[in-house]
C-alpha cells in the first residue's frame, strides 16, 4: 500500500515519490487548463464543502495558496494553527484530524515539523482526503509540483510535461530540504537528470538514493544546468553551514555565476530567501529569476491538487 492509499480512500496526495507518473502528469496538466480557464468554469465546484488547514508551523506562500485555492473553488475554509489549539494542549495530530473531519472538512491540508505527519493524518481520516503542505524534512508535494510546472513553462516544455533531456538541480541545504527531495523525485520521474549541490554535510552522498547526483563544486555544476533551484540554510531543522563567509563564497548563486550558465537556463527559489547568502539580490530581482511565478503558480498547482483529491473533474 503506497502513501497516497492509506486507509480505504486513494486519493491522498502525501508525496511524489510514491505518485504514478500518469497523476503526475494529470494534476501539472490540471493546473495549465486552470490557468487559462478564462470563463471561470471552476467557481463554486467546491461550493458547500469544507477545506480544513492544519498548520503547525509558521507558513506564508503554502498557506496563503491554499486558502485562495480553497476559496476561488468555492469551498468553505476552516483555518487552524498550532499555536493556541488544541495540539498545544497536548492533543494529537490524529485526534486533531478526527476532530475537523467530524465538523465537516473533506479535504484537510496538513504542514507539520515532523516527517511522516502528513501519513498520520491520512490514517486517522475516515473519508477526508489529505494533502501534505510540507512534513518536516520528508517532503512538500504541492511545492514540487509548481516547481516543475514553472520550469516546464519557462523552457517549453508544457506540453506532455516531459523533462527528457534537461539537467536540473538544487543548491544549498537539500539534506534539510522537503522541498528538493520533491523537486528531484518528480524531476526525475518525468525524465530530466537530476543534481544535487553542496557541502558533504548539507548535500551527503546518500542523496543519490533519490536517483541524483551528487557534486560538491557549484561553479564545475552551473553551466550543465538549464535549471537550478536555490535553496536556504535551513537553521531550524539543524542546518551547520560550519563558517557562512565560506558558505556563501562557494554557493551563492551572484552575477558572475550566473554569466557562466547557458543563456536559456532559469533560476527558481521555494523561499523565504536570505539575500546575500544563498542568492545576491541582483540576481534575485534578475528576469532569469522566477521566483514571483512560483509564487503565482501556487494556486492553480493548489487549485487542481484539491480538484484530484476531492476526485472533480471538471475542465
Amino acid at each position: 500500500m503506497t502513501p497516497d492509499q492509506v486507509g480505504d480512500e486513494p486519493r491522498h496526495i502525501l508525496d511524489l515519490r510514491t505518485t504514478p507518473v500518469d497523476r503526475l502528469r494529470a494534476l501539472l496538466a490540471q493546473t495549465r487548463r486552470i490557468e487559462t480557464d478564462a470563463a471561470g468554469e471552476l467557481a463554486g465546484v467546491l461550493a458547500g464543502r469544507f477545506v480544513a488547514n492544519l498548520f503547525f508551523e509558521p507558513s506564508t506562500r503554502t498557506r496563503l495558496s491554499f486558502t485562495a485555492a480553497a476559496r476561488r473553488l468555492g469551498a468553505e475554509v476552516l483555518d487552524l494553527m498550532g499555536e493556541g489549539s488544541s495540539v498545544s494542549k497536548g492533543e494529537t495530530l490524529a485526534d486533531t484530524v478526527r476532530t475537523v473531519e467530524a465538523i465537516g472538512a473533506e479535504v484537510i491540508v496538513v504542514r507539520h515539523s515532523a516527517s511522516g505527519s502528513a501519513a498520520v493524518a491520512a490514517r486517522a481520516a475516515a473519508a477526508a482526503v489529505v494533502i501534505n503542505a510540507g512534513d518536516g524534512a520528508h517532503e512538500h508535494p504541492t511545492q514540487g509540483l509548481l516547481d516543475t510546472y514553472v520550469i516546464a513553462e519557462a523552457l517549453g516544455r508544457l506540453d506532455g510535461f516531459d523533462l527528457t533531456g534537461l539537467r536540473l538541480g538544487v543548491v544549498g541545504d537539500v539534506a534539510h530540504s522537503r522541498v528538493a527531495r520533491s523537486d528531484l523525485v518528480v524531476w526525475r520521474a518525468l525524465g530530466a537528470e537530476t543534481v544535487a549541490i553542496g557541502p558533504a554535510g548539507l548535500a551527503p552522498a546518500s542523496l543519490e538514493a533519490l536517483g541524483c547526483a551528487v557534486e560538491a563544486d557549484l561553479d564545475e555544476a552551473l553551466p550543465t544546468l538549464d535549471a537550478v533551484q536555490m535553496l536556504r540554510v535551513q537553521r531550524e531543522r539543524g542546518a551547520d553551514t560550519g563558517a557562512l563567509r565560506e558558505y556563501t563564497d562557494r554557493y551563492r548563486l551572484d552575477e558572475a555565476r550566473l554569466g557562466t550558465m547557458r543563456s536559456t537556463a532559469v533560476v527558481l527559489h521555494p523561499g523565504p530567501m536570505n539575500r546575500g547568502v544563498e542568492i545576491e539580490s541582483t540576481v534575485a530581482d534578475s528576469p532569469r529569476c522566477l521566483a514571483e511565478r512560483q509564487v503565482r503558480a501556487g494556486v492553480p498547482v493548489r487549485m487542481a491538487a484539491m480538484l484530484d483529491a476531492a476526485a472533480v473533474n471538471r475542465l
